[in-house]
């Protein structure tokens, strides 16, 4: 089978770099036209230029493709809206818009600022809702739209030093929980991809030979993949140096205490309250269900 972007177009946020020019050059390689969005700013948000994804744009050009650049910030709700109208204004539709974009102001929670944390959740979290409202109403239009979250192991799971882009990171799939439903209807798919790849942002997290083993490449297959026609719809899926899982949030059978249940009644039920045995994932069933 054969997954082709042809006649389609798709807008990639923070694709001047590392997984957003992976996916952006492989959504080109099968026929899509491509809006690169980068800000081109350092890691941390500041400053910005155009190069990157200029440069990005002539790589797509040089394998015969067809692309664009847009240099709007995403915590902007007029640049996420610019590169939107670019599409609109080159090909006259949207079909897959992927939020890659993001930053990153890594400190403990006790040393980390306001400023800080807002600005995070502002980018990933914010940014990633901007691009999604201003392409909803075309996707409906069209009855069409595959649309990815990025999150990540901190987002799932937590990370010391990053309290701003854990939350950030989850409030993303949380989004994308509300947005399989709401979409359903109308052929709009949300997934959320949960990479670990080595990139600007990771590579002062982890040791060089580990990195030497997580070329973004390896996990822009995953992502494709989940803006593609045949997509699912609602799913976390993880990909890390070639190994690909899926992460899902799961409830148990629970235990029924009663209404007059008790402080005590909590504590001496606990260990049979939180037993996993025979969890199932909840969202995908609720869902199905539908």
């Amino acid at each position: 089978m054969s997954i082709s972007f042809a006649d389609q177009v798709a807008i990639v946020t923070g694709a001047g770099g590392g997984l957003g020019r992976c996916h952006a050059l492989e959504l080109a390689r099968r026929g899509a036209k491509v809006v690169i969005n980068d800000l081109g700013g350092s890691m941390d948000g500041s400053g910005g230029s155009s190069d990157a994804a200029e440069a990005v744009v002539a790589e797509i050009k040089a394998m015969g493709g067809e692309a664009i650049a847009n240099g709007g910030s995403v915590s902007d709700r007029a640049g996420a809206q610019s590169m939107v109208d670019d599409a609109m204004n080159a090909w006259g539709r949207v079909d897959v818009l992927i939020n890659n974009a993001g930053i990153l102001r890594d400190k403990s929670f006790s040393k980390m600022t306001l400023d800080d944390f807002d600005m995070v959740v502002n980018v990933h979290l914010m940014g990633a809702a901007y691009c999604a409202h201003a392409v909803w109403p075309i996707m409906k239009a069209q009855n069409y739209g595959r649309i990815l979250m990025t999150t990540s192991p901190t987002g799932l799971y937590g990370n010391f030093g990053q309290t701003n882009y854990g939350a950030a990171k989850l409030g993303q799939v949380g989004l994308m929980h509300s947005l399989k439903i709401e979409g359903a209807k109308n052929n709009i798919h949300t997934n959320t991809i949960a990479p670990v790849a080595a990139t600007r942002m990771t590579e002062d997290l982890m040791p060089e030979a580990v990195l030497e083993k997580l070329g973004p490449e390896l996990v822009t297959p995953a992502a494709i993949f989940l803006v593609s026609e045949d997509a699912p719809n609602g799913v976390i899926l993880q990909a890390q140096g070639g190994k690909f899982s899926i992460a899902c949030i799961v409830e148990n059978e629970g235990v029924q205490i009663g209404v007059d249940a008790t402080v005590e009644d909590i504590a001496s039920n606990y260990e049979s309250i939180v037993n996993l045995d025979g969890a199932k994932p909840r969202g995908m069933l609720q869902l199905n269900a539908m």
